[in-house]
Formats: structure tokens, sequence, C-alpha cells
């Protein structure tokens, strides 16, 4: 059977970070499938489809790895998806307190699932995406912490 995770979260904007949990979970999985969550409650600072594009292009080479965008619970998108799996990177602490609560809600949606953890790579762990948009709001490059160029440097 073949193992495959769900690695979810909004990537406004995807990181090296995040290519570091994916490129580390193919050594896991079979597949791992980006899913980029849509929050209700959030308004994007990078368009969606601009970065979907985006991250399709940095997996180029990854036949295993796919890009989705989604509007449900990451646990129902994961049984849909056939995905038995959730991949989570963890920073700190503090994304583990966060994580912890939601792997277990998800457990209770979905019985099947699993989540889990990696811990970031020392080098990355300081990257965020908030940090990003942050730097990137006020005219700072930040190409050195996306597995990407961004083009348009205006959002």
């Amino acid at each position: 059977m073949k193992k495959i995770a769900l690695f979810p979260g909004s990537f406004d904007p995807f990181t090296k970070g995040h290519q570091d949990i994916v490129l580390r979970g193919l050594r896991l999985f079979d597949e791992v499938i980006i899913g980029i969550g849509r929050n209700a409650r959030k308004e994007r600072y990078f368009p969606l489809d601009q970065m979907i594009h985006l991250i399709e292009e940095a997996f180029q080479e990854y036949p295993n790895v796919r890009v989705i965008s989604y509007d449900d619970l990451t646990a129902n998108v994961a049984r849909n998806e056939g995905a038995k799996f959730l991949l989570r990177g963890l920073r700190n602490t503090t994304d583990f307190e966060y994580e912890n609560g939601i792997s277990q809600v998800n457990r209770h949606i979905y019985e099947e699932i699993e989540t889990v953890f990696l811990i970031t790579s020392p080098n990355l762990a300081p990257i965020s995406s908030s940090i990003i948009r942050d730097l990137h709001r006020y005219g700072q490059q930040v190409d050195e912490f996306l597995p990407y160029k961004l083009v348009n440097q205006t959002v």
C-alpha cells in the first residue's frame, strides 16, 4: 500500500523550511501532497494561484510531490486524498503545543490518520512565513528564504 502524507498549511509564503520538511518527508513516504488550506479568517498576502505555481515549479523534479488547495477540514482532505499521514514541521515548543491540539482533533475526525512531526533543520528554524511577509511588505529582498524567485516583488 502506498504511503501518502498530506503536508497542510497556509504557506503564505512557502519557505525553504517548508521545502526541507517535504524533502525529508519523501524519505518516509511514497508521496507528499502539499495542501494549501484556505482560512476564512485570514486574507492571503501572496495570491493562492501564484503560490501554487511557485511551489509546483520548485518541485518539478519530484513526481511524487503534488500541490493542492482546499477549503475543508484537513482531516477530511487527507481522507479524500487517501493520505493516512499528516506531515508537520516543528521549529520550537510553541509549535508543538499548537500542533499537538490540532493533531488530536484530526485523529478524532479521521481515526486512521497519524501526524508525523519532523524537527526543523537548525539552520532553517528562524524562518517563518510571517517574518518573510513583513520583510517583503517593507521592500526587503526575501529570495534567500524561499525555494523559488519572486518575479514580481510587489503584491
